[in-house]
């Protein structure tokens, strides 16, 4: 044990809060019921051992930490959770027959693998310490061991990271149970119908604005709904125009008052 690895009392302090915080988000990637639960979870464990670097002096390993474990992958595996839309339901169905248990067998033959691993491991002194090791900068250290004795390590993980977002594609991509329809069988079926004959009346038509963000007016100068995205009224993104107009006023008003005094 070298002399950098005795802690102080704050450090000992900070220590034992951000493993406490790191097991806790740990076990709530393991338990968690929900996907995005436990993607939250991973995500709480990067970001505090990416301050946990920056609290080592290791400031650009800590950084680039957070901005790609937890800004890029993490929200990689957000983004994939909300397309292929994982459910609790579906998250507890056993399709292959056995491999639960053989996921335990192959989880407690790592354990036994850390374990040894770890309770063989000393910690020697580096000569010169930190020091030394950041005498040319922290990023000029790190990419001598990145790609040093860790360029094949670096390599698998980026071949990791590909291949799973190659996965991530594959699991968002839907077949089609029918053909598409062409433009000719959607108008036929239109005028079969009689109903949009025209087609439905686009944004921005007779409004003050031909923008994509404004509704179609008719005749009488209401909006039509017909012109509204249905995706947009889903997610409660549509708004009416007074906020913007009593900002407006209020805007003249003060500009008014102002030119009186």
């Amino acid at each position: 044990m070298t002399d950098a690895g005795m802690l102080s009392g704050g450090e000992s302090v900070f220590f034992w809060i951000a493993a406490t915080l790191m097991v806790a988000g740990g076990l709530g990637l393991l338990f968690a019921r929900k996907a995005v639960y436990a993607a939250m979870s991973m995500a709480l464990v990067m970001v505090i051992q990416g301050i946990v670097y920056l609290a080592l002096n290791a400031d650009f390993l800590g950084v680039v930490h957070i901005f790609v474990y937890t800004g890029a992958v993490m929200m990689l595996f957000l983004f994939v959770i909300m397309l292929i839309g994982v459910e609790a339901s579906e998250s507890m169905v056993d399709t292959i027959k056995g491999h639960r248990w053989l996921a335990l067998l192959f989880a407690a033959g790592l354990g036994l693998l850390l374990v040894s691993v770890i309770g063989r491991t000393r910690f020697l002194a580096m000569p010169g310490g930190l020091e030394a090791a950041n005498r040319e900068g922290n990023v000029a250290g790190v990419a001598g061991l990145v790609f040093g004795p860790y360029v094949w390590v670096f390599e698998a993980t980026s071949a990791l990271l590909v291949t799973a977002a190659l996965a991530a594609m594959m699991l968002a991509h839907r077949e089609r149970l029918v053909p598409r329809p062409k433009q000719r069988e959607w108008s036929i079926r239109r005028v079969r119908d009689n109903r949009y004959v025209a087609g439905l009346p686009a944004p921005g038509v007779y409004a003050r604005h031909n923008a994509v963000d404004t509704p179609a007016l008719l005749p009488d100068g209401t909006p039509s709904e017909l012109s509204v995205s249905r995706i947009l009224t889903a997610r409660r993104q549509v708004t009416g125009p007074k906020a913007f107009q009593d900002a407006v006023e209020f805007v003249d008003h003060e500009i008014e008052e102002g030119s009186h005094r």
